[in-house]
């Protein structure tokens, strides 16, 4: 499709959006001249869809109200993104609802395109392949995903009954600074009434979500996914670990992100204290060694002996057996 219709459907887009668009805006969204958008609006026109020129001060373009556009205009970029983002958002766990509703989402997408581009897309559907497994759906329904996103962006409280990992359901009213996917889950993240602290709730332990009067502010440079990855990190497990390591940070983030473990630096020194929650050690031993850097066990003491179980082991494996 080239540059110029697509512009054209793109101005259909912003038009059906709601509302009187002025000439101006309409310009800079679109990139190009007044006059360019003139003659935009005429091809739409040509179409016979209903654009109409409103006079005055907050004048500009809109469309005739009540008119309904066909299901989709696509252009073949755009298929190509609906369609993979629907995949990818299936396959990562991050469906709102069910499975089912994400493939009947793809059929209908599929349906309503030309055939030509439809059998391309397929191709591409049937052959591509996935590093990552797929996740299992473990979301929120979407009402009370879509209610408390618009409680972060209107900056509006909500009160939430939420079900905690040990089975305990309480009441809070919380301010929403964010809400944030990670690992085939959605986290809500902000500040919690109850504790009095920023807190991350799990979206699908949330049963039922309401917006409260009033407003809030949001911390200067609050971060909402780094506060998520440090609320994972921090979680209460079954082992607390605490390494020294002679490394730069940097290298120990390569193998230990932020949502396993928790640096603690000391300026001037050389050596990061990393600290971890686990439930199980005997992966920590192996991410040790990729590192290939001094390091010191101070807790627990079955780690030291799962690191030198491991070490016991590459040196077998590594004698001349010959």
């Amino acid at each position: 499709m080239t540059r110029p219709i697509a512009r054209v459907l793109a101005l259909l887009e912003i038009l059906q959006s709601g509302g009187t668009r002025t000439l101006t805006e309409l310009a800079g969204r679109l990139d190009v001249d007044e006059r360019t958008v003139r003659r935009y609006v005429e091809h739409l026109v040509d179409l016979d869809i209903p654009v109409r020129s409103v006079r005055g001060r907050y004048g500009g373009y809109r469309l005739e109200p009540g008119y309904r556009m066909p299901p989709l205009m696509l252009t073949d970029e755009e298929a190509l993104a609906v369609l993979l983002g629907l995949v990818a958002g299936r396959r990562a766990g991050l469906v709102t609802t069910s499975v089912a509703a994400a493939e009947s989402a793809v059929a209908k997408v599929r349906r309503v395109l030309p055939a030509q581009l439809a059998q391309r897309l397929d191709a591409l559907l049937d052959v591509a392949d996935f590093t990552a497994p797929p996740r299992p759906a473990l979301t929120a329904e979407a009402d009370v995903l879509l209610t408390v996103a618009e409680a972060a962006r209107d900056r509006r409280p909500v009160k939430l009954a939420y079900t905690a990992s040990h089975g305990g359901v309480s009441e809070r009213v919380v301010d929403p600074y964010g809400v944030v996917a990670h690992s085939g889950r959605w986290y809500l993240t902000g500040f919690d009434s109850t504790s009095e602290q920023v807190r991350t709730f799990r979206a699908d332990r949330i049963t039922d979500v309401a917006v409260q009067p009033g407003t809030f502010d949001v911390p200067p440079g609050f971060d909402p996914a780094q506060q998520v990855l440090a609320a994972i990190a921090e979680a209460p497990h079954r082992h607390e670990v605490s390494v020294r390591i002679r490394s730069s940070h940097d290298r120990i983030r390569s193998v230990f992100p932020p949502a396993i473990a928790t640096l603690d630096e000391d300026p001037g020194s050389p050596w990061v204290r990393m600290r971890i929650r686990a439930q199980r050690l005997d992966w920590i031993p192996p991410l040790l060694a990729a590192l290939d850097s001094p390091f010191v066990v101070e807790q627990p003491d079955s780690l030291r002996e799962l690191v030198k179980a491991l070490a016991a082991r590459l040196a077998e494996y590594s004698a001349d057996h010959g």
